[in-house]
């Protein structure tokens, strides 16, 4: 057993923690501009663009995660692509992320009246203009609460990635439970870890959702 003192422990959970943060950004940034694309089919005008769009979210949304991640880390290297951990831990977050957000914002573009359509089109404006200019503005600003409240599973959700060898906060913590024997000062702090990831976050959910019901 090697002897870790609990600023010890702390402090790499602490650096671990860098890497959770890190993945969870670029997983939410890279899910939101897939996100946007799948969406934009979502919403097509024609049906095989629909349907293509509803079997991906479908796909991603059926599936587990950690089943998403087995088959991109272990299964693109049969087909001879050679995957690191990071990137395949991206890779599966981004296209789950991307597959939630685009579900979430065609909520938001559904509950808006078709006098919103209908004012742009009496503009004279393109289709494309009108979903830049009008549609989807609102239907992001109607959503931001749900966007935010997946934000907070996504940052869970990379919890599952030390399963296929990404170093984030779990994995690390496995290594020094292992190395220390005090499961109950590490995971305590993992824990705390997570909790001041999110509560914020959840808490300004709170707020978008109150602020939401005012609205309207």
């Amino acid at each position: 057993m090697i002897e870790f003192t609990f600023w010890d422990i702390l402090r790499n959970l602490l650096l671990a923690a860098r890497w959770t943060i890190l993945l969870s950004i670029v997983a939410f940034a890279g899910g939101a501009i897939a996100g946007v694309a799948i969406l934009l089919l979502r919403i097509s005008k024609r049906r095989w663009l629909r349907q293509a769009a509803e079997y991906y979210i479908g796909l991603f949304q059926g599936t587990p995660l950690l089943m998403q991640l087995f088959l991109l880390f272990f299964g693109l290297p049969l087909l001879g692509f050679r995957i690191e951990a990071w990137t395949a831990a991206v890779l599966g977050l981004t296209l789950c992320a991307s597959a939630y957000l685009a579900e979430i914002w065609r909520g938001g573009v559904q509950s808006l009246p078709n006098g919103q359509w209908d004012a742009g089109s009496s503009l004279g404006l393109h289709y494309i203009t009108q979903l830049r200019l009008i549609i989807l503005p609102q239907a992001f600003a109607i959503t931001r609460a749900p966007t935010v409240g997946f934000l907070v599973q996504l940052i869970k959700s990379t919890a599952l990635t030390s399963i296929i060898g990404f170093e984030e906060l779990v994995r690390t913590s496995n290594a020094i439970n292992n190395a220390t024997f005090e499961p109950f000062t590490v995971y305590g702090l993992v824990a705390l870890i997570y909790f001041v990831l999110c509560y914020p976050l959840t808490r300004y959910t709170k707020i978008l959702e109150l602020r939401t019901a005012r609205q309207h």
